[in-house]
């Protein structure tokens, strides 16, 4: 008897018996909770685990959901040396099977913090303290790493990326409004006024973040592998760093915007400490870091902004999604007083 598949990865029983050989009456596919963005389903069988990733249903919204080449960045990483991701393992780029490409990579075990400490464990300050410092000093590598011999280089078009990256989104924002929010769309216009007159160039991630890491447990913040590739390329390093900061959530700020990430219980660096940590340990010039910072939180108000179209569109019938449209407006509003202020 062939188990069932869930919604989104119906049919993939007899892809999974041809090329991983597993038994559809022993595989069990489930499909993780939590995420906004693209799919995610573990693959259990008496073989191993597996993870398979799909795009979101429905409207397709970017690039950002481009299977077949966050695959390719899996590749490029794991032939560049980048130890810290799952192994990929196969690649469908076509749309016969599941109505859209996926691939399937292994799974890896360990703690994932997601927006609340798990329920009956307990993490202390000193935990969070060395997650901080593990975290940015994961992100340090990252934008470290060699990139011609590598062939990362291939993976990006670094020249121009600020400005494509601040009118990318800009667009994507006009392409899914549903609300007159003056703030955001005041943040785009300073964004285009402002443009950093210097680029540097590394391999970035784009969506680095507590729950983008795998964690050994809760007695052990190292890092075992970081996940959810579609985004990274290469371009501005600071970019990165500025998209991390605005998922980078501090005790005061507003409620909604902690709903990303568990950097605000006690230990954790503040935003200015994780700056003050990378310019450290890093070569590369500051001085020009509030236009990220203010970039990084457009850009999740963005994302938002696009997600809530497609729940108002009827695509994704997920609850949370409702709220969104507030994750927006605080978004605008974080990030006008940060230029209004000159705080990050």
């Amino acid at each position: 008897m062939t188990n069932t598949a869930p919604k989104g990865v119906e049919g993939i029983f007899p892809y999974l018996a041809s090329e991983l050989n597993l038994d559809p009456s022993s595989t069990v596919i489930t499909q993780f909770k939590g995420g906004y963005s693209n799919l995610t389903y573990l693959i259990t069988s008496p073989e191993g685990e597996f993870v398979l990733r799909r795009p979101p249903l429905g409207l397709k919204i970017s690039k950002a959901h481009d299977m077949v080449r966050e695959f390719k960045v899996l590749k490029a990483l794991q032939k560049a040396g980048y130890n810290k991701i799952p192994k990929p393992i196969l690649c469908y780029e076509e749309d016969a099977i599941i109505g859209a490409p996926f691939f399937i990579m292994e799974k890896v075990n360990g703690l994932i913090l997601r927006n609340k400490i798990p329920e009956g464990m307990n993490l202390s300050s000193d935990f969070f303290a060395k997650l901080s410092k593990n975290t940015v000093d994961g992100l340090l590598a990252l934008h470290k790493l060699e990139l011609k011999d590598s062939g990362l280089l291939e993976l990006g078009k670094p020249e121009g990326y600020v400005s494509r990256q601040v009118l990318g989104w800009s667009d994507r924002y006009y392409n899914a409004k549903t609300d007159e929010l003056k703030e955001i769309e005041a943040v785009s216009d300073w964004l285009k006024a402002n443009l950093p007159k210097k680029e540097q160039i590394g391999f970035i991630h784009n969506d680095y973040k507590y729950d983008n890491l795998v964690l050994e447990g809760p007695d052990n913040p190292e890092i075992k592998a970081v996940l959810d590739w579609e985004m990274a390329t290469v371009g501005d390093p600071l970019m990165d760093l500025g998209t991390s900061l605005a998922y980078w959530a501090e005790e005061g700020d507003p409620d909604i915007l902690k709903m990303f990430n568990l950097t605000y219980p006690k230990g954790n660096f503040s935003r200015a400490e994780v700056i003050d940590y990378y310019s450290k340990n890093s070569s590369l010039d500051l001085s020009d870091m509030l236009f990220y910072y203010v970039f990084g939180v457009f850009k999740v108000g963005v994302i938002a902004q696009q997600i809530y179209k497609r729940y108002t569109l009827g695509f994704a019938q997920d609850p949370r999604f409702a709220g969104l449209i507030h994750v927006v407006n605080a978004c605008g509003k974080t990030a006008f007083k940060s230029i209004q202020t000159h705080k990050i």
